[in-house]
């Protein structure tokens, strides 16, 4: 019996590449791996359907669900998560002290439904009390100008958006201080480059983040896996398989992660650090599925609607497959 061929679009992290590398199989699939960029990837699902399965943005696979047009069913392996404390961008020379200093500020983003957007905005609203209404944003691409939504989306009327001038990028902006602040998943490349005006909003974002879970148990995600609508259709196996074998492979990397005989990563004291993170947030602190991350997804969910990104709030058992909702046991 043949194996069904697909092309599967995703990230060269540490805990997708015992797949990439053919160590962990994907039951009844020959998989064409291509190693992308996410914003490639993002760009060329949502608008083209281009992949059998890919890496998919929470929030835009979110707006296309709500939309009724999404050309891909979900699968719970969320292969990228990070905490946004350290994605927010100021001019020090604008009196911007404290999160509170960013109302009534111009503040740049990639795309107004971009998942570390949607996560920035409800940290800033639900601990500081700075509405998405209460900024001026400007959107537009963070090093290449011209970048606009890949989705369109339908915002209320009290938000205020602008679209950068088509030949200036965020970065520009920030450099030339046309803008007040910037927030996204990428730092600009003169805060990088050490722009004397430009600072993050945290000083220490992992000292603000560690109380943000300690407060939430909130470890906030970015990226699912998408499958084909039309592929699931024909062969309903397919969600649950590649659920299994996502597992497996972040399984396998945190395996070889702890494994001190040879440090996996280029980084000093990598032991202490996981070590840090198992004591903080317990041993699976990465969990797939959507039994352990169904409070994380409710709190996503709700920060979606309430700015405006999707008419409703929808159930978690929307996003994904019913065949990846439980898991069996022995």
């Amino acid at each position: 019996m043949s194996k069904l061929r697909l092309s599967i679009a995703i990230g060269d992290y540490d805990r997708n590449r015992p797949l990439l590398d053919g160590e962990v199989r994907i039951d009844g699939v020959d998989p064409v791996f291509m190693k992308l960029g996410p914003e490639e990837i993002f760009f060329r699902a949502f608008r083209h359907g281009e992949f059998d399965v890919c890496e998919a943005s929470l929030s835009s696979f979110t707006v296309k669900t709500a939309q009724g047009t999404n050309p891909y069913v979900g699968v719970p392996a969320f292969v990228s998560r990070a905490f946004r404390h350290s994605g927010i961008f100021v001019r020090n020379d604008r009196g911007i002290e404290t999160p509170k200093d960013l109302k009534g500020k111009r503040i740049g983003c990639p795309e107004y439904q971009l998942t570390a957007c949607v996560w920035i905005r409800s940290l800033l609203e639900d601990d500081y009390g700075v509405k998405p209404s209460d900024v001026i944003w400007v959107r537009g691409g963070i090093e290449q100008p011209g970048r606009a939504e890949k989705i369109q989306v339908s915002l209320p009327s009290e938000i205020r958006l602008e679209q950068a001038p088509a030949d200036r990028s965020l970065n520009q902006m920030l450099a030339a201080g046309e803008i007040d602040g910037f927030i996204g998943p990428r730092s600009p490349s003169s805060f990088d480059a050490g722009h004397p005006n430009i600072v993050r909003l945290f000083p220490d974002p992992v000292s603000v983040a560690t109380d943000y879970y300690r407060r939430t148990k909130v470890f906030p995600i970015m990226h699912m896996i998408g499958a084909r609508r039309t592929v699931v259709d024909e062969h309903p196996w397919l969600p649950a398989a590649l659920l299994k074998a996502f597992e497996q492979s972040k399984h396998d990397a945190l395996d070889r992660l702890s494994d001190t005989s040879a440090t996996k990563v280029t980084l000093p004291f990598v032991e202490e650090q996981l070590r840090s993170a198992r004591d903080l947030m317990g041993e699976e602190f990465w969990p797939y599925g959507v039994g352990p991350n169904r409070h994380a997804l409710d709190a996503f969910l709700k920060a979606h609607h309430s700015q405006g990104l999707s008419p409703r709030q929808l159930a978690i058992e929307e996003l994904f497959h019913p065949s990846t909702l439980e898991v069996f046991r022995i």
